[in-house]
C-alpha cells in the first residue's frame, strides 16, 4: 500500500494540471458515461482485428485529488452474444474481478487556469486494479478544456497490456479452445477518452 501511495503520488506531478481550483475552490468532478469510452484490440488468426468496449463506467475526481474510474467487466461488449458471455466467465471470472479501476492522485491546482479551448499534452503515471492485481500504467494524456465545467483527458498514443502481466494466458487458451482458433494476440492496445463535468 506504501509503495502504491508513492506511485499515486509521483503521478500527481504530471497530473496536476487537469483539474484545478484553490483547496478552498476544490470542486468534485463526475465522469460522463454517455462521453466517455474505454476500448480494447485484439487479433485472431494472424489477420483479423477486432475493437471491443465496455459501457459501464463510472468515475470522478474527489476535492481531495483522488482521480478514480471503474469499469465494469461484465459490461464487456463484442459484438457477439456468446464472445460477451465467454469474455465475462473464461477470463474475469477466472480473474476474480467484475470491475477494474484506473487510479491516480493529482494535486487540484490549475484546471481554472485553462481557458475553453486550451489543450495540453502531459505525461502520466497511474495504476490499474483488476482483481488481485495492480498494473503501472505509463502514458501521454491530450487534455483539452472544453468549456469551463467540462474536460476532455485521451491517451495519445495506445496503452499496450499483455496478457501475460494481468494473468490471463491461461485464460486466453481456453477462448482459443472454445473457439477453435489457432491463434489470439497477447497483447491488446487500450484506448481512453475520458470526459469529466464539474460537479454542479
Amino acid at each position: 500500500m506504501a509503495r502504491m501511495r508513492k506511485r499515486m503520488f509521483a503521478a500527481a506531478a504530471t497530473l496536476a494540471l487537469v483539474f484545478g481550483g484553490t483547496a478552498a475552490q476544490a470542486e468534485q468532478w463526475v465522469l460522463s458515461k454517455e462521453a466517455s469510452k474505454i476500448a480494447y484490440g485484439s487479433i485472431k488468426r494472424d489477420s483479423i482485428g477486432e475493437v471491443n468496449h465496455f459501457t459501464g463506467l463510472s468515475g470522478s475526481v474527489s476535492p481531495a485529488g483522488l482521480v478514480s474510474v471503474s469499469i465494469d467487466l461484465t459490461t464487456v461488449e463484442t459484438w457477439i452474444d456468446i464472445r460477451n458471455e465467454r469474455m465475462r466467465k473464461v477470463v474475469f471470472e477466472a480473474m476474480g474481478a467484475d470491475k477494474a479501476t484506473l487510479m491516480a492522485e493529482i494535486d487540484m491546482t490549475e484546471l481554472d487556469i485553462m481557458a475553453p479551448g486550451d489543450t495540453k499534452m502531459l505525461d502520466v503515471e497511474g495504476a490499474l486494479a483488476i482483481g488481485p492485481l495492480t498494473i503501472d500504467i505509463y502514458t501521454t494524456f491530450f487534455v483539452a478544456r472544453l468549456s469551463h465545467a467540462r474536460t476532455l483527458v485521451m491517451n495519445d498514443e495506445m496503452i499496450m497490456l499483455s496478457t501475460e502481466e494481468m494473468g490471463i494466458d491461461p485464460s486466453i487458451d481456453r477462448l482459443m479452445e472454445l473457439a477453435e482458433l489457432p491463434g489470439i494476440t497477447r497483447v491488446a492496445p487500450v484506448t481512453l477518452r475520458l470526459v469529466f463535468d464539474r460537479a454542479a
